[in-house]
Parts: structure tokens; C-alpha cells; sequence
């Protein structure tokens, strides 16, 4: 179906000729996501990146494989040669997956994709490839039909961002020439919880340690040795209670110092998101908020960081009773960071507030992301809602920030340029989980809104 806008963008025989090949597609996507690339122990990693880059080099992309410390990254290019002067646009993605456990939990096998209900059930189909697949899949359709794209193209496709992308930092800083853009646009994670397209402008950071405790030797009898050898679980209890109040304010020396008050534009987003704050206590059981409890839904993803205590281990956890006094116990933690928080800077004040209230426990680092954001009145903010909306047929929500995490920094804080996220997978595509799964319109629909952004952008600088 061509949506009212399509004409006036010039994009309408796009379109229909996307329609005509829904089963083409489809039947591509059901062959790339039948592949394993589990960045976690490294299954299909290298096979995946050749087969990716073979389909870019055969739109007609300048394709490479570039080998890193890691796993390697897959990097694309078309420029338009009788057009210097055009928006060069870079799209990111990323072709590894997560594992795919526990297995049985699965419906169907995780790496034989199945069409059930109007989706497509597979591991990685929604987290990312079947998205990124779909803004490969803008740029051939555009190829075939005009010969040419509307801008300057870059891609990337990173294998390691399941593993918290060690190896982004150093590449972008090596290939900054490589990948200067005007701007980037990703694809990833889901759309709002309304069905409803939205444009990301940022993501918060995270930082993730683990808080370790030691007490004697060995487990000692609790009658015997309590309250005579420290008990290291306590030791984590009473540490972690300095950590944050009961307000829900973090109180870690100069936690807040960084942080930036929001924008006039991101207040005026965030109010008008459409959130129905009942139904997602309903839907989690849930009959209140964490603290503080003033602070709003949106508000709380978007503007402020969090402490979350993942999980607290020691001592016996089995059936019945043991009574026992640990000799050991472990505090799994993260930090959500936001605009303008550093995740060093951070990770320097847990350090110097355990060394403060509980010297004997240690701190490891076990990875960190920094925050990124772009201003909402940023000049590529207007053809990319344009786009999508052309493309759609509805105008995306602007979100100032999601809460997970993604390694934007390195775009916007490295490279210097303007990120955008415009994700295409359902609300409720189970990414991470058992039966991830991409709405096979949502697909679809993704392609053309590719289509329609690029097409947008290119326009607004002509």
C-alpha cells in the first residue's frame, strides 16, 4: 500500500516495488537469521560477516571485512560521484546475536526460523539483523529503481555488541576518516509500546561491577562463629545501604554533579509520550513505583541514572536450613548513566565511596558504556520524522533518551556527529529472551521507512 506523501517524496514506485517482493524478502531474512553468530563464544561470528558483506558487495556497496581484536567488523560504502556536496549517511547495526538459552523455552528452534501469527520467530530476527537487514534492503530497492542512491552511504555492522562492544572505541578512533558522516541513523530495539514509530535521540550509558566480600577461610557454623567472624553477606547489606536511601536518591559522593536539567523541547517530548502508567503496573503485578515516586515514567528512562542490584550471592541458597556463616559473597551491580555522566568518573566514585565505608570489599570493573545524546532540534530531526511519517503514515514519538544502553557515545562524542534511533521491531519482540521475534509487517514496513529517511534527508540538503 502507497501512503498519502509517498508521491510528493518521489518514493511511491519504491514502495510498490517492495510490495512485489514481500516474499523475496522475507525469504532472505529467514536466510540470514537461520545463521548463528553468537558473539558470546564466537559460533558463526566469522561466517556470518563474510556472508553479510558478500549481500552488501552484491548491491552494489564497496564491501570489507575489517579484523579487530575481537571480532571483525563489516563495513559498506556507496558514494555518488557526480554529487560530493551530498549528506553522507551512516547506518549501524550489528550481526551478532545473543545465545540462545534456555533452549527449551523455545517454541520452535532458535536457528530454524517459523512463521506463526504474522511474526518470525527466530534468535537475532528483531535484535538486530532483521532490522539492519531492512535498511539494506532500503538501499537496494532504491538501487534498482533509480540506479543511484539520494546520499552518500556508510555501513557498519559490528560483531560484539551483544559482549558490550569492546572494540567500537579503538576501531572508530583508528578509522575516523573511514567513517566521517554527517549523521547516523540505527535501527534497533523496539517501537513504542503503542505500535507507534518513534526517533531515539539518545541512550544512557551503563556501568556494571561486581562488589566482593570476603570472611574467614572457609563456611563456619553460624552458632559456633556468629558474632565472632564477620559475616561478608552483612558486610555487602550494610554497604549497599549507603549506597542509596529510601527516597530512592543515590547517595555516592557526587553522583549527580554532571548531570544536565533537560531541555525546554525535551520536557515538551517526554509530556507527550503516550504512556498508560495503570497498565504497566497491570501488566507486572506491580502496585507501585520505585522512588521517588514524583518523578514520572518517561522521566525516569530518559533524564535520570539508576543504581540496580542485579544480584546478591552467598553463603547457602538450597532447600531447608543450613546454618551457616559465609566465607564469601558477591554483589552484582549497574549503574544507568545519563547526559553528561562519565562512566570513568563514575566507577572512580563507587571505588572511592567502598574504600570509604568497607575498605575490605572488592570493586571490579566488569564494563562500561558512556551516555550519548543528541539535541531534538538537531537539522536532520525534521526529514527524518518526514520520512518515517511518509513511510508510515503516522508521526514518530520523539524520545530524548531510552533507557538500555548502546554504544552511541562513539558517534556522538569520538566522531563529532548527530545519532538517531528509529527502531522497527514490536514492543514485544523478546529480544534477549526465548521466541525473539520481528512482526513480518514491521519488516516491511521498515524497509520503506529506510527508504523514506534517506530519500528525506537527501532532499532537505539538495
Amino acid at each position: 500500500m502507497t501512503l498519502p506523501g509517498a508521491e510528493a517524496l518521489g518514493v511511491a514506485d519504491i514502495f510498490s516495488y517492495v510490495d512485489q517482493r514481500r516474499q523475496q524478502y522475507l525469504e532472505r531474512l529467514i536466510e540470514y537469521v537461520r545463521r548463528p553468530s553468537i558473539s558470546a563464544y564466537g559460533e558463526g561470528i566469522d561466517e556470518v560477516a563474510h556472508y553479510i558483506a558478500q549481500i552488501m558487495l552484491h548491491m552494489g556497496l564497496q564491501t570489507q571485512v575489517i579484523p579487530t581484536a575481537g571480532w571483525p567488523m563489516v563495513y559498506g560504502e556507496y558514494r555518488l560521484a557526480d554529487q560530493p556536496n551530498a549528506p553522507t549517511v551512516l547506518l549501524y547495526g550489528h550481526y551478532d546475536v545473543q545465545p540462545p538459552d534456555p533452549l527449551d523455552a523455545w517454541l520452535s528452534p532458535p536457528f530454524e526460523p517459523t512463521i506463526r501469527n504474522g511474526r518470525l520467530y527466530a534468535r537475532g530476527v528483531g535484535d538486530n539483523k532483521g532490522q539492519h537487514f531492512a535498511q539494506l534492503l532500503a538501499l537496494e530497492a532504491m538501487l534498482a529503481c533509480r540506479g543511484t542512491l539520494p546520499c552518500h552511504i556508510k555501513v557498519l555492522l559490528e560483531g560484539e555488541e551483544e559482549i558490550g562492544s569492546p572494540q567500537m572505541p579503538p576501531f572508530i578512533r583508528a578509522h575516523r576518516e573511514l567513517l566521517a558522516s554527517d549523521l547516523v541513523i540505527i535501527s534497533d530495539g523496539p517501537v513504542d509500546v503503542s505500535g507507534r514509530s518513534q526517533i531515539l535521540f539518545g541512550v544512557r550509558g551503563i556501568v556494571s561491577f561486581e562488589l566482593r566480600a570476603h570472611g574467614a577461610n572457609r563456611d563456619l557454623h553460624s552458632g559456633n562463629w556468629g558474632g565472632v567472624a564477620p559475616n561478608p553477606l552483612w558486610t555487602l547489606v550494610h554497604l549497599l545501604s549507603t549506597m542509596k536511601n529510601e527516597r530512592g536518591e543515590i547517595t555516592i559522593e557526587g553522583f549527580y554533579e554532571h548531570i544536565l536539567p533537560p531541555t525546554a523541547l525535551e520536557k515538551q517530548a517526554l509530556d507527550a509520550l503516550p504512556v498508560d502508567v495503570e497498565e504497566i503496573k497491570r501488566s507486572l503485578a506491580l502496585t507501585h513505583f520505585d522512588q521517588p515516586r514524583e518523578r514520572s515514567y518517561a522521566e525516569r528512562l530518559s533524564l535520570w541514572p539508576t543504581l540496580t542490584i542485579n544480584g546478591l550471592h552467598g553463603g547457602y541458597a538450597g532447600p531447608g536450613s543450613k546454618t551457616v556463616l559465609p566465607h564469601m559473597a558477591f554483589a552484582k551491580c549497574d549503574i544507568r548513566l545519563v547526559e553528561a555522566q562519565k562512566g570513568s568518573d563514575i566507577l572512580a566514585k563507587v571505588q572511592a565511596h567502598v574504600h570509604k565505608h568497607a575498605p575490605e570489599v572488592e570493586v571490579i570493573e566488569q564494563g562500561m558504556m558512556d551516555p550519548s545524546k543528541t539535541p531534538l532540534d538537531s537539522p536532520f530531526t525534521q526529514p527524518i520524522r518526514l520520512g518515517i511519517t511518509v513511510a508510515q503514515g503516522q508521526e514518530p514519538l520523539l524520545v530524548p533518551a531510552m533507557g538500555g544502553s548502546l554504544p552511541e557515545y562513539v558517534f556522538t562524542k569520538i566522531l563529532g556527529i548527530p545519532t538517531f534511533n528509529v527502531p522497527y521491531a514490536n514492543a514485544d519482540e523478546a529480544n534477549h529472551a526465548p521466541n525473539e521475534n520481528l512482526e513480518i509487517e514491521r519488516f516491511f514496513l521498515g524497509i520503506k521507512t529506510g527508504i523514506g529517511m534517506l530519500t528525506a534527508i537527501a532532499r532537505k540538503h539538495q
